[in-house]
């Protein structure tokens, strides 16, 4: 049964469809001329062959119209800033459905035209006092910025909620499938390691999306990696629903295309589901949703939508899409076959419908006036505060909190071998040390990424790890950055301690959003409900002689340092790196932090500092409990006022060989200042170290014109010392290029010797 039999014809070429579109399902109510069935009792089919129940169906067409006055009453109050977000879900009102078919504990992660999925999901979770809650409310709040909103506290429109598990997403055009993915991945990574889960343990998880975003290289990342995993036959539950309308903005999907391009797919199984109308669409819903649930395979919904009232409140489709074409759209509506079934069941009169629309409508903006009242967000401390929570006593106690000590031995082999009792070593076998301790430490962390397992990384860091804590906990992934940070967003989801490796810095921006969209902004988006703790390990920065190229000598700092939120540590010493792994884990653990280690590469086999066999650049490990302060930096010759070179990572043992030249050529003490935390900057500490120094260097491998060198002096400056003289030595605005060219871009110690000459 087809809601309209033609188009129906425009009354006016006027530019507002919301009014349209509100005007066609009145008048097809008052018009509808067709045969009424008796009313069936709530448990049987709302119409003859479908397996929607008269009482699925009221409460799915309640759900619809929830959602559709959500839009309306967003399209009138926007003009009078009441309302401040008109991306609707008109035309997609059908994933409903989806929220009915599933639980309220199966984590989603939804499209921005989810309103009436949220609409019926609130009916899986009573409040407080018995009494339903209201999803009108709280999505007016939502709409109107107010920070009372229970979502996001007012800073963003977002499909969210703590207790429904939607774990809200801002923009999401295909950046939140990779994530989605790795959530079904660690429900059950965790019953492998005896993780407790804070889901049941057959959940699936929902990932929503358009059409237009199936196509983004995001998206098909996680598909391919749904895929991979299936084949390999390991589990994977993810429910992804492609809400198909045939249109992205003003491009639109070719016909077809959509179950061209997936229902194919071997390992990934396909469904399709009408989502225009209930009595259809629903059985197909149901199996795909069982489907997932008892295969655990990455499962495919194809759900067919349509967009009424275009893409937002700003997009006039008048002016761009043929009228004819418009109208014919409009006669689609899934509220007017909605409409239809309640009349031809004989649920509803024509009176009753119109009845329960208009009291809907009336809800809606009765609750988005009460939102408008409601106070909005005012400072800028009340807009951060769930950005980077620190709470710097209990990081401090669990940094320096031991794991146990028979967990210990037994991981190194012996009472021999823990690494405080063997002699000094540098960092890659200090990092490695430190790993092997953090996985004992915290059964619930899991270390991952390419070349990690059997082979032990690239240089051998993670040597041993896979060995002693097996393949549940130390894996290797298939070759996909993106997928890498997916899933350890996942696993952090659903409570573990992920530690994935990203195999060089340059490889991180194949993947960046992943932090900057969506690791790092979850806490900020969910008003700190939810939180993602990841400890990001990365090999990085420059200086291998001989090797690599670009692609291994990445001193790309300033993509981390423009995330927010983001917590950046780099040692350029073993006890330094062990002590740094701790306090790092200790911010996951405590505040939910997302934090990024950078390796130096160069550094990782180092011995000596001043000459071949000095073993000057080699260090005991730290024994448990000893932890370093976040922001904390090392001096070096703390009283040496003549010269003070700032710097990190490779710059370090570098200024303190030029320290010695310098003493020779100049006669000046030289201290050396090890920022060891690029991201915040410890401007306090900074100023601090410059007030007493006669001249300072800030030695920065970055470029020129992004690095790190940059907050370093503005930290100086800002702390009233901008007249101290002052030099940035710097790598240059390039490429790294292959072998002994790579040392002609980079600062080196003749550059730092010529920077002091200049300032004598």
């Amino acid at each position: 049964m087809n809601a309209i039999k033609k188009p129906i014809p425009a009354r006016h070429k006027g530019f507002n469809r919301a009014e349209i579109v509100d005007q066609n399902f009145i008048e097809f109510v008052r018009e509808w001329k067709g045969e009424a069935r008796r009313a069936p009792p709530e448990g049987e089919p709302v119409l003859p062959g479908s397996v929607c129940t008269a009482r699925d169906f009221r409460e799915l067409f309640e759900s619809q119209l929830i959602s559709r006055h959500l839009d309306l009453m967003a399209r009138v109050l926007r003009v009078q800033n009441k309302v401040f977000y008109t991306i609707g879900s008109s035309g997609h009102e059908g994933n409903a459905m989806v929220a009915r078919l599933t639980r309220h504990t199966d984590p989603a992660f939804l499209h921005y035209r989810s309103g009436a999925f949220m609409a019926e999901r609130f009916r899986k979770l009573p409040g407080t006092d018995g009494k339903q809650r209201d999803p009108i409310m709280d999505s007016a709040l939502s709409f109107a910025a107010s920070k009372e909103d229970p979502a996001s506290g007012g800073r963003h429109k977002v499909w969210g909620s703590r207790p429904l598990w939607v774990l809200p997403q801002t923009s999401t055009i295909a950046s939140h499938l990779p994530k989605a993915f790795g959530t079904a991945v660690a429900i059950e990574q965790a019953q492998r390691i005896g993780h407790a889960l804070p889901v049941p343990k057959d959940s699936i998880v929902i990932c929503s999306f358009g059409d237009a975003s199936a196509n983004h290289a995001t998206a098909q990342t996680a598909f391919n990696a749904a895929a991979w995993t299936a084949y390999q036959k390991l589990p994977a539950p993810v429910l992804f629903v492609c809400e198909d309308n045939g249109i992205g903005i003003s491009v639109k999907t070719p016909s077809g295309w959509i179950e061209r391009n997936f229902s194919g797919r071997r390992d990934l199984d396909y469904f399709h589901a009408d989502g225009l109308d209930l009595a259809q669409g629903y059985a197909e819903v149901a199996r795909a949703v069982e489907h997932c649930r008892s295969t655990r395979r990455p499962t495919f919904l194809h759900l067919r939508t349509m967009r009424a009232m275009g893409h937002a409140g700003t997009d006039f489709e008048i002016e761009w899409r043929p009228l004819e074409e418009l109208v014919a759209v409009e006669a689609t509506d899934p509220l007017l076959r909605s409409a239809e079934i309640a009349l031809a069941s004989g649920l509803n009169s024509r009176e009753a419908v119109l009845e329960q629309y208009e009291a809907i409508r009336r809800r809606c903006f009765a609750a988005a006036e009460e939102a408008d009242r409601r106070p909005r967000l005012a400072t800028l401390a009340e807009v951060t505060k769930p950005l980077a929570p620190y709470t710097p006593d209990k990081v401090r106690a669990e940094a320096g909190r031991a794991g146990g000590d028979e967990r210990r031995v037994e991981v190194f082999g012996g009472e021999a071998k823990l690494p405080e009792r063997l002699p000094p070593r540098h960092l890659a076998l200090q990092i490695n040390a430190a790993l092997h301790d953090l996985l004992a430490k915290y059964p619930e962390s899991l270390l991952f990424g390419e070349d990690v397992a059997q082979k032990g990384g690239v240089y051998t860091v993670t040597k041993g790890l896979y060995k002693a804590f097996k393949g549940a906990r130390v894996f290797n992934t298939l070759l996909d950055e993106t997928i890498i940070l997916g899933l350890a967003q996942g696993y952090a989801n659903m409570g573990m301690l992920p530690i994935p490796e990203t195999q060089y810095l340059a490889y991180f921006h194949n993947a960046c959003d992943q932090i900057r969209g969506e690791a790092c902004s979850l806490q900020f988006f969910s008003n700190d409900q939810y939180r993602n703790p990841v400890l990001m390990r990365i090999a990085s920065l420059g200086y291998q002689k001989g090797f690599g190229g670009h692609f291994h000598n990445d001193n790309s700092i300033a993509a981390l340092r423009d995330i927010p939120g983001l917590i950046v540590g780099c040692p350029s010493r073993g006890d330094d790196a062990a002590t740094m792994l701790r306090t790092l884990a200790a911010l996951c653990k405590v505040d939910g932090r997302v934090c990024a280690f950078l390796e130096p590469i160069a550094l990782y086999m180092t011995k000596d500092l001043f000459e071949a066999g000095d073993g000057a650049w080699q260090f005991p490990y730290p024994p448990p409990g000893e932890a370093m302060p976040f922001g904390e930096g090392r001096v070096y010759d703390a009283d040496a006022k003549d010269l003070v070179i700032f710097t990190f990572g490779n710059g370090v043992p570098m200024a303190l060989r030029v320290a010695r030249e310098i003493e020779k050529k100049l006669k000046w003490r030289t201290r050396v200042v090890d920022l060891r935390w690029l991201v915040p900057l410890n401007e306090r500490f900074i100023a601090e170290q410059a007030k007493s120094a006669k001249r300072i260097i800030v030695l920065d491998e970055g470029r020129r014109s992004a690095g790190v060198g940059e907050g370093i002096i503005t930290a100086i400056v800002e702390a009233g010392l901008g007249r101290t003289p002052l030099k940035r030595v710097v790598g240059a605005d390039t490429y790294t290029p292959l072998a002994g060219a790579a040392l002609l871009v980079l600062p080196g110690e003749a550059d730092i010797v010529e920077a002091a000459r200049q300032l004598a």
